[in-house]
Protein backbone atom coordinates (compact mmCIF):
# COMPACT_ATOMS: atom_id res chain seq x y z
CA UNK A 1 0.00 0.00 0.00
CA UNK A 2 1.45 3.36 -1.01
CA UNK A 3 1.86 6.07 1.58
CA UNK A 4 3.20 9.58 1.74
CA UNK A 5 6.35 10.54 3.68
CA UNK A 6 6.24 9.63 7.34
CA UNK A 7 5.54 12.08 10.13
CA UNK A 8 7.73 11.64 13.21
CA UNK A 9 6.00 13.15 16.22
CA UNK A 10 7.79 13.94 19.48
CA UNK A 11 5.68 15.16 22.46
CA UNK A 12 8.82 16.84 23.82
CA UNK A 13 9.01 19.03 20.68
CA UNK A 14 5.41 19.69 19.60
CA UNK A 15 4.30 21.84 16.68
CA UNK A 16 3.27 25.22 18.15
CA UNK A 17 -0.06 26.71 17.13
CA UNK A 18 1.56 30.06 16.37
CA UNK A 19 5.00 31.35 15.55
CA UNK A 20 4.41 34.02 18.18
CA UNK A 21 5.13 31.53 20.94
CA UNK A 22 6.03 34.31 23.36
CA UNK A 23 2.37 35.20 23.79
CA UNK A 24 0.43 33.44 26.54
CA UNK A 25 -2.98 34.09 25.00
CA UNK A 26 -4.48 33.28 21.62
CA UNK A 27 -3.68 36.25 19.32
CA UNK A 28 -6.53 37.82 17.37
CA UNK A 29 -4.82 36.95 14.10
CA UNK A 30 -4.59 33.25 14.94
CA UNK A 31 -7.27 32.11 12.49
CA UNK A 32 -5.41 33.65 9.53
CA UNK A 33 -1.90 33.29 10.94
CA UNK A 34 1.17 32.68 8.78
CA UNK A 35 1.94 28.93 8.69
CA UNK A 36 5.35 29.06 7.00
CA UNK A 37 7.01 28.11 10.27
CA UNK A 38 4.98 24.88 10.40
CA UNK A 39 5.57 23.96 6.76
CA UNK A 40 9.32 23.95 7.43
CA UNK A 41 9.09 21.41 10.25
CA UNK A 42 9.90 17.70 9.72
CA UNK A 43 6.84 16.69 11.76
CA UNK A 44 4.40 18.46 9.41
CA UNK A 45 3.38 16.87 6.09
CA UNK A 46 2.41 19.28 3.33
CA UNK A 47 0.57 18.87 0.03
CA UNK A 48 0.03 21.74 -2.38
CA UNK A 49 -1.35 22.51 -5.81
CA UNK A 50 0.58 24.11 -8.65
CA UNK A 51 0.14 27.87 -9.03
CA UNK A 52 -3.53 28.49 -9.77
CA UNK A 53 -4.32 29.71 -13.29
CA UNK A 54 -7.76 30.99 -12.25
CA UNK A 55 -9.64 31.93 -9.09
CA UNK A 56 -10.90 28.94 -7.06
CA UNK A 57 -13.76 29.47 -4.60
CA UNK A 58 -14.58 26.84 -1.96
CA UNK A 59 -17.92 26.97 -0.15
CA UNK A 60 -19.46 24.79 2.53
CA UNK A 61 -18.09 21.93 4.64
CA UNK A 62 -14.63 20.41 4.33
CA UNK A 63 -14.16 16.74 5.19
CA UNK A 64 -10.80 15.21 6.03
CA UNK A 65 -10.85 11.51 5.20
CA UNK A 66 -7.52 10.14 6.36
CA UNK A 67 -6.12 6.65 6.17
CA UNK A 68 -3.33 6.56 8.71
CA UNK A 69 -1.18 4.28 10.80
CA UNK A 70 1.05 4.84 13.79
CA UNK A 71 3.73 2.96 15.67
CA UNK A 72 1.93 3.98 18.88
CA UNK A 73 -1.55 3.38 20.24
CA UNK A 74 -2.89 6.95 20.22
CA UNK A 75 -2.35 10.06 18.10
CA UNK A 76 -3.89 13.42 17.28
CA UNK A 77 -4.55 14.42 13.67
CA UNK A 78 -4.53 18.10 12.74
CA UNK A 79 -5.53 19.23 9.24
CA UNK A 80 -5.07 22.83 8.05
CA UNK A 81 -6.20 24.41 4.77
CA UNK A 82 -3.69 27.07 3.66
CA UNK A 83 -3.75 29.88 1.07
CA UNK A 84 -0.20 30.48 -0.21
CA UNK A 85 0.33 34.01 -1.57
CA UNK A 86 2.59 34.66 -4.58
CA UNK A 87 6.26 35.50 -3.84
CA UNK A 88 5.81 39.05 -5.21
CA UNK A 89 2.62 39.87 -3.29
CA UNK A 90 2.72 43.40 -1.84
CA UNK A 91 2.42 44.04 1.89
CA UNK A 92 -0.78 45.50 3.32
CA UNK A 93 -0.91 48.60 5.49
CA UNK A 94 -1.65 46.43 8.53
CA UNK A 95 1.07 43.83 7.81
CA UNK A 96 3.24 43.37 10.88
CA UNK A 97 6.77 44.72 10.65
CA UNK A 98 8.38 41.27 10.93
CA UNK A 99 6.21 39.75 8.19
CA UNK A 100 6.08 39.93 4.40
CA UNK A 101 3.01 38.97 2.39
CA UNK A 102 5.15 37.47 -0.35
CA UNK A 103 4.77 33.68 0.07
CA UNK A 104 2.52 34.21 3.10
CA UNK A 105 0.90 30.91 4.19
CA UNK A 106 -2.52 32.08 5.43
CA UNK A 107 -4.51 29.58 7.45
CA UNK A 108 -8.04 29.40 6.07
CA UNK A 109 -9.54 26.55 8.09
CA UNK A 110 -8.23 24.01 10.60
CA UNK A 111 -9.41 21.23 12.89
CA UNK A 112 -8.09 18.44 15.09
CA UNK A 113 -9.31 14.92 15.84
CA UNK A 114 -7.97 13.11 18.89
CA UNK A 115 -7.54 9.68 17.38
CA UNK A 116 -8.97 7.74 20.30
CA UNK A 117 -12.35 9.33 19.53
CA UNK A 118 -12.33 8.57 15.81
CA UNK A 119 -15.29 6.20 16.07
CA UNK A 120 -17.03 7.42 19.22
CA UNK A 121 -16.66 10.24 21.74
CA UNK A 122 -18.25 8.00 24.37
CA UNK A 123 -16.04 4.94 23.82
CA UNK A 124 -12.41 5.89 23.13
CA UNK A 125 -10.25 3.15 21.64
CA UNK A 126 -6.55 2.70 20.94
CA UNK A 127 -4.92 2.27 17.56
CA UNK A 128 -3.39 -1.06 16.66
CA UNK A 129 0.27 -0.24 15.93
CA UNK A 130 1.11 -0.22 12.20
CA UNK A 131 -2.48 -1.03 11.15
CA UNK A 132 -3.95 1.34 8.51
CA UNK A 133 -6.98 2.98 10.11
CA UNK A 134 -9.60 5.42 8.87
CA UNK A 135 -9.88 8.76 10.67
CA UNK A 136 -12.51 11.13 9.25
CA UNK A 137 -13.62 14.48 10.63
CA UNK A 138 -15.15 17.76 9.51
CA UNK A 139 -13.37 21.09 9.37
CA UNK A 140 -15.34 24.30 9.77
CA UNK A 141 -17.42 25.41 6.80
CA UNK A 142 -15.60 27.68 4.39
CA UNK A 143 -16.34 30.43 1.91
CA UNK A 144 -13.01 31.51 0.53
CA UNK A 145 -11.54 32.38 -2.85
CA UNK A 146 -7.99 31.34 -3.65
CA UNK A 147 -6.88 33.93 -6.16
CA UNK A 148 -5.16 33.30 -9.47
CA UNK A 149 -1.42 33.11 -8.84
CA UNK A 150 -1.91 31.64 -5.34
CA UNK A 151 -1.54 27.97 -4.32
CA UNK A 152 -3.69 25.74 -2.11
CA UNK A 153 -1.86 23.79 0.57
CA UNK A 154 -2.88 21.14 3.10
CA UNK A 155 -0.81 20.67 6.25
CA UNK A 156 -1.17 17.56 8.43
CA UNK A 157 0.47 17.27 11.83
CA UNK A 158 0.01 15.46 15.16
CA UNK A 159 0.46 18.25 17.69
CA UNK A 160 -0.76 21.85 18.03
CA UNK A 161 0.58 23.07 21.33
CA UNK A 162 -0.59 24.70 23.56
CA UNK A 163 -3.84 25.22 21.64
CA UNK A 164 -4.38 21.46 22.00
CA UNK A 165 -2.93 19.66 25.01
CA UNK A 166 -0.20 17.11 24.38
CA UNK A 167 -1.17 13.58 23.42
CA UNK A 168 1.24 11.04 24.99
CA UNK A 169 0.79 8.89 21.85
CA UNK A 170 0.42 5.94 24.18
CA UNK A 171 -3.18 5.03 24.94
CA UNK A 172 -4.03 5.69 28.57
CA UNK A 173 -7.49 5.74 30.11
CA UNK A 174 -7.23 9.42 31.01
CA UNK A 175 -4.63 11.62 29.31
CA UNK A 176 -4.64 13.99 32.29
CA UNK A 177 -3.34 11.11 34.41
CA UNK A 178 -0.59 10.18 31.92
CA UNK A 179 2.85 9.68 33.42
CA UNK A 180 6.08 11.01 31.92
CA UNK A 181 6.96 7.55 30.61
CA UNK A 182 3.69 7.45 28.63
CA UNK A 183 4.83 10.33 26.39
CA UNK A 184 6.64 8.59 23.55
CA UNK A 185 8.00 9.53 20.13
CA UNK A 186 6.00 7.81 17.41
CA UNK A 187 6.04 7.55 13.64
CA UNK A 188 2.80 8.18 11.73
CA UNK A 189 1.97 7.53 8.09
CA UNK A 190 -0.63 9.22 5.88
CA UNK A 191 -1.63 6.86 3.06
CA UNK A 192 -2.18 8.04 -0.48
CA UNK A 193 -5.86 7.09 -0.46
CA UNK A 194 -6.53 9.87 2.06
CA UNK A 195 -8.60 12.75 0.70
CA UNK A 196 -9.91 16.21 1.48
CA UNK A 197 -13.48 16.71 0.25
CA UNK A 198 -14.87 20.17 -0.48
CA UNK A 199 -17.34 21.96 -2.73
CA UNK A 200 -15.96 24.24 -5.43
CA UNK A 201 -18.18 27.00 -6.72
CA UNK A 202 -18.20 27.64 -10.46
Amino acid sequence: MDFCPVLRSDPANPVPYSEDIKVVFTPRKFMTDDQRFAARRPDVITFETPVLTEDVTLAGPIMANLLVSTTGTDADWVVKLIDIFPPDHEDYQETQDHLRMGNYHMMVRSEVMRGRYRNSFEKPEPFVPERPTEVSFKLQDVYHTFKKGHKIQIQIQSSWFPYIDLNPQTFVKNIFDAKEADFQKQTHKIYSSSSIEYTRMK
